[in-house]
């Protein structure tokens, strides 16, 4: 679950970064690449768990299903967390910066 949930993560933003101009200039690539890590990071240890267990990796239990669901999604936000704040970082298009001087 956890690799399926990176992999439609990876695919949408892939889809995005490559369609849209505006995207690519807030950096969505980086979230991107961090997406399509985690979905190889969990190809990998799927391979390595079919190695291990055989036909069992195909009848996972319900309460696993959950798990790799939950944590599926909390890479999930947090990879866009932690792209939120590069992009809050970086200022692409200098929106902080403007509002920290209207304040001063």
């Amino acid at each position: 679950m956890t690799l399926l949930i990176a992999a439609i993560a990876a695919v949408v933003c892939t889809v995005i970064w490559y369609t849209s101009r505006r995207a690519r200039e807030l950096k969505i690539g980086t979230l991107t690449l961090m997406f399509w890590g985690a979905a190889l990071m969990w190809l990998v240890d799927a391979a390595v768990e079919y190695f291990k267990v055989r036909d069992e990796y195909f009848r996972p239990a319900p309460a696993d299903m959950l798990n790799d669901a939950f944590l599926g999604l909390s890479v999930v936000v947090l990879g866009v967390i932690i792209w939120v704040v590069m992009l809050l970082v970086k200022d692409p298009e200098k929106v902080v910066r403007s509002v920290l001087k209207r304040k001063e």
